[in-house]
């Protein structure tokens, strides 16, 4: 079956670079010790049986990109005819018992990675040898390979809500003959004829840039860059604005869920107000740690991809119908917590009301939904906004609040690995799970050689914004 990128996934894919990899990461933490709460032990031939069994249900993962002779039209996805699941599935291990913090330095060069275009776009490791016997699950996948909606994350299949994994009608797969450069010529100016408008664009070579926008939006997106700058100034001075090198630095934060649930009954705000004003106390705090002269109207601009949830959706946390995507100015040098928490919400629901959205509906209906394809569509909505317009991108996904399960192995920690944008030297992805908050900073490893401080700065302004506001 040949399938031609959409507009925004032939971006994505065209303009990855060795700086700036364009690919969504996950990190799961399992269980060690086998017993009735926790599971059995993850091991690599159970994790290869489990993903090639579920991998019917993401059809894209065994599809490769192919590029059209003569650059005549967009790529296409194709079949990939030698595709070997063990080259996808991979196994790596710690020096037993290895530690959170060698763990998070693996992470750090493996997503600094770019992903083989030769082959289908994603990649899974298994990482043993944690202390306590736990293993690791890190997945990365090519923002072209997911789209949230026809195209899942490949999180969202292999879990499950019981220890036992659910069975699947066996596969039947066969790959398809490979079309050669000729085949896929023809089929390129079959597809011109029948498309005049695209045919010229082709022509013209008129290109997309995932930063700003994608086909016919270009010119309305640039607009509205223009307006933020003229309304705004420009976007506020910052070290979250640097060239990116190759190498990445990866850290984590983790918060109790329902902390976030009393400031935001007590105050009367959403929970995702009370997680940006958390992170909003610990981005102040790291730059005061930088020697940074805040005043009180200092602020950061963040590209804030959100969830926007069903009417009567308890606690925003279940998944959501739409992920959009808006400009907020998170107030940096505002010293009051409660002060800091409520200018954040008066900016969301201001800032709101012209959201840009992606449909979820096929998000909403499935159970136990993993928050990876929520991470991949927030940065294709962050993308959409010209990289000069914000100093950072903050993506806020909801997972389940019930245990799950990968082979059978009970899921501990689940944490985003978000993608750089150009210029942006450092991206956080945020997860609820199972009653805690979870914190992924992905940072350059150059500009951002103090992400530690950071990430534990996020525990502590949740003590500071607890303290105020309770």
């Amino acid at each position: 079956m040949i399938t031609r990128l959409t507009p925004q996934d032939a971006s994505f894919y065209r303009l990855e670079s060795t700086s700036n990899p364009i690919h969504i990461g996950s990190l799961a933490i399992l269980a060690g010790d086998s017993g009735a709460e926790t599971g059995p032990v993850l091991d690599y031939a159970t994790l290869l049986d489990l993903v090639e069994a579920r991998l019917p249900l993401v059809p894209r993962y065994r599809r490769k990109v192919r590029e059209i002779p003569l650059s005549l039209g967009r790529p296409v996805w194709v079949e990939d005819s030698r595709f070997d699941i063990t080259y996808h599935v991979r196994r790596s291990a710690l020096p037993a018992p290895g530690s959170d913090a060698q763990l998070h330095e693996l992470i750090s060069r493996l997503a600094s990675r770019q992903l083989d275009q030769s082959r289908p776009l994603w990649e899974m490791y298994l990482i043993e040898g944690l202390a306590g016997g736990r293993c690791a699950l890190f997945t990365k996948s090519h923002s072209a390979l997911v789209d949230g909606e026809t195209a899942l994350e490949i999180g969202h299949v292999i879990l499950d809500t019981g220890p036992a994994p659910r069975v699947l009608a066996d596969d039947a797969w066969h790959p398809q003959h490979e079309p050669s450069d000729t085949d896929l010529l023809l089929g390129a100016l079959g597809h011109l004829a029948a498309q005049p408008s695209e045919a010229v664009e082709v022509l013209r070579g008129v290109g997309a840039n995932v930063f700003g926008v994608v086909g016919a939006t270009e010119k309305a997106v640039e607009s509205m860059a223009k307006a933020v700058r003229s309304a705004t100034g420009g976007t506020p001075s910052s070290p979250l604005n640097a060239p990116t090198c190759k190498h990445r630095r990866f850290d984590v934060a983790v918060t109790e869920l329902e902390d976030y649930r009393k400031i935001h009954k007590e105050h009367g705000c959403t929970i995702n107000d009370v997680i940006l004003a958390v992170l909003t106390g610990a981005l102040r705090n790291w730059l005061l740690s930088r020697g940074k002269a805040l005043t009180e109207p200092s602020v950061l601009r963040a590209v804030v991809p959100m969830s926007v949830y069903a009417e009567g959706a308890e606690d925003q946390l279940r998944a959501p119908s739409t992920v959009s995507s808006f400009l907020v100015d998170l107030p940096v040098g505002e010293p009051n917590p409660v002060m800091r928490l409520s200018h954040i919400a008066h900016a969301c629901d201001a800032d709101g009301k012209s959201r840009r959205g992606v449909r979820a509906r096929t998000l909403v209906h499935m159970a136990g939904f993993a928050p990876a394809s929520l991470h991949a569509m927030s940065v294709r909505a962050a993308s959409t906004f010209a990289e000069n317009t914000f100093n950072l991108v903050i993506t806020n996904a909801p997972g389940p609040q019930t245990p799950m399960y990968i082979g059978g192995a009970r899921m501990l920690e689940m944490y985003p690995v978000s993608p750089l944008l150009r210029n942006q030297a450092s991206s956080i992805g945020i997860t609820s799970y199972d009653g805690r908050v979870f914190y992924g900073l992905n940072a350059d490893r150059d500009a951002m050689a103090d992400i530690g401080v950071l990430a534990a700065s996020v525990p502590e302004s949740m003590e500071e914004m607890l303290g105020a506001c309770l």
